[in-house]
């Protein structure tokens, strides 16, 4: 954690500031970083729901009165949506209750042709490995899964729930911010060249339909929001006081809980942020990998996700309304228990976050979105993505090294993207 008035000690008085600074990290304990870590959960969830609550209201403005303008305010409200719930996802993994709930508000990449029109040429006609890749729930008011016939004459929130990973395909993503990524921008049809999806206001305006179903769409629109904004909310309530994921987290003892955040860390940094989201689709040099790949948006996602680990390792939160939640965090802890592993650790995920911002400075320029960073051969994207992946596996290493040193116990998640590459991208 930093203190505002540590640097002007150090600069003054640097044994002096020495002294104070060991005085202060020898009174925290794992009790306190361990209660802190539960509180920033529910927080940084709170923020999380919050903000889709807004963005339920840009989309009720959105289906109530489509135009270009209020189409632009739904898209820019899912883009300021994101960032609070990437910054929570340093909490998955290391809690099951988090991991459980997770895959219905972002899981990806998504057979988009499960909910709405296509454009076959790019998209394709069908998939052996999944029956509804083009059901088009929008267009279709009967859908057949398996055996089963579904009614789906009216679009409302227990039938799209129903369809997610129906027939048990993981890319059947029928809820959550992708399924509405997706109806907001459309498909990103521009492959590595510039330019996000494109779709029309129109698409939503019964008056003057283009797509075909307006109605429903704006229903599905509608039902889909709400889910996700059901999810935030259940979430955050279970970090409040009394609730599931904080009760059971807190049951723990020291070592587990102290554990469960580096595993978190951990996992996030390797196998799921630096190997299946930006790894795989820098090998493949496909579009069709990244994040958020009809808003072109991902910068921004991996970005947050970088600053949510920072956030709970440092236990300096910022929160939605401008201020930040400070508390002990792992690192103050590191500071007494393991000083040279910690401040390794600090300095690599430091490192991280510098990686990540000339990475988002890129995109944010206009210069090169990451769906470009990706294309093959573009070498200045392709350095630019390595390191951010570099940085990440350099801070993997050092949540380790910290592991060992504190004697604690963690499993980090791999990833074939960086631990058998070939596998996925014969050479």
């Amino acid at each position: 954690m930093r203190f505002p008035w540590t640097g002007l000690l150090c600069a003054t008085a640097l044994t002096a500031c020495s002294i104070l600074s060991l005085a202060h990290a020898e009174a925290v304990t794992a009790k306190a970083v361990t209660q802190h870590y539960a509180a920033s959960a529910a927080a940084m969830f709170g923020d999380a729901a919050a903000a889709g609550h807004d963005l339920q209201k840009a989309v009720a403005a959105l289906v109530a009165a489509p135009s270009e303008a209020s189409l632009a305010a739904a898209r820019a409200a899912w883009v300021e949506a994101r960032p609070w719930y990437m910054q929570t996802e340093g909490f998955r993994f290391g809690n099951p209750l988090v991991d459980a709930w997770e895959g219905r508000v972002n899981a990806w990449p998504l057979d988009e042709g499960l909910i709405d029109y296509v454009d076959t040429a790019s998209y394709g006609e069908e998939s052996e490995e999944n029956a509804l890749f083009t059901a088009n729930v929008i267009a279709n008011p009967s859908l057949t899964i398996g055996t089963e016939t579904i009614d789906a004459g009216t679009i409302t929130p227990e039938l799209v729930r129903s369809l997610h990973e129906a027939a048990g395909s993981e890319a059947n993503v029928a809820t959550g911010y992708h399924a509405i990524e997706f109806l907001l921008w459309g498909q990103d049809l521009n492959g590595t060249g510039p330019g996000a999806g494109n779709r029309p206001f129109t698409d939503f305006d019964t008056a003057n339909c283009t797509g075909g179903h307006c109605d429903r769409r704006a229903a599905y629109l509608t039902a889909v929001t709400a889910l996700l904004v059901a999810d935030l909310d259940e979430m955050a309530a279970s970090w409040n006081e009394g609730g599931a994921a904080r009760q059971d987290y807190l049951a723990r003892n020291d070592k587990e809980a102290l554990s469960r955040i580096l595993t978190g860390l951990g996992s996030l940094s390797y196998g799921e942020l630096a190997g299946e989201r930006m790894k795989l689709g820098l090998l493949l040099h496909d579009p069709e990998e990244e994040q958020d790949c009809f808003s072109d948006n991902t910068h921004n996602s991996h970005y947050h996700d970088v600053a949510g680990m920072w956030a709970i390792y440092s236990g300096s939160v910022p929160r939605r309304d401008g201020t930040v939640m400070q508390g002990p965090g792992i690192e103050e802890l590191a500071a007494v228990a393991a000083p040279a592993a910690g401040a390794k650790l600090t300095a690599d995920m430091q490192a991280t976050l510098a990686a990540f911002r000339a990475l988002k400075d890129k995109a944010d320029s206009g210069a090169m979105a990451y769906d470009q960073m990706i294309a093959a051969g573009n070498d200045e994207g392709n350095a630019l993505v390595q390191a951010a992946i570099d940085s990440l596996i350099t801070q993997t290493r050092g949540i380790e090294a910290l592991v060992a040193a504190m004697q604690l116990s963690i499993k980090v998640e791999g990833s074939d993207s960086l631990d058998s590459p070939s596998a996925v991208a014969p050479q």
